[in-house]
């Protein structure tokens, strides 16, 4: 299966990410078929030299079924490529059981 994913470069402390397309089985820092862009973490949101990603490469790889994952989806997203999907887990706000059950202590103690 072929990703569209970040293979970290640049040294300690200064990140730099290629975008590159490769074998979701090869490592992230190894091996891959094309690289299609680059990510600067380190400059600032307004830099158009942030992020530079060639969208004609990324089209034509993804009719041929590679998967972005979930970074570069949010880079396509924010450019008009592809349409990320909405995320929705409403169970995320809800407190687990200790944290029911502290509350309900709580409000069964009387108010000092």
């Amino acid at each position: 299966m072929l990703v569209i994913r970040m293979a970290r470069a640049g040294t300690k402390k200064r990140p730099f990410y290629h975008i590159v397309l490769a074998d979701s089985r090869s490592p992230r820092d190894g091996r891959f078929i094309e690289r299609l862009g680059y990510f600067n973490p380190l400059l600032p949101k307004d830099k158009e030299e942030r992020l530079k990603l060639d969208l004609d490469k990324v089209k034509e790889w993804m009719k041929k079924g590679a998967q972005p994952s979930d970074r570069v989806m949010r880079f396509l997203d924010k450019a008009g490529v592809a349409k990320r999907a909405p995320r929705n887990n409403p169970e995320k706000a809800v407190p687990r059981k200790e944290r029911k059950a502290k509350a309900e202590e709580a409000a069964k103690a009387p108010a000092a």
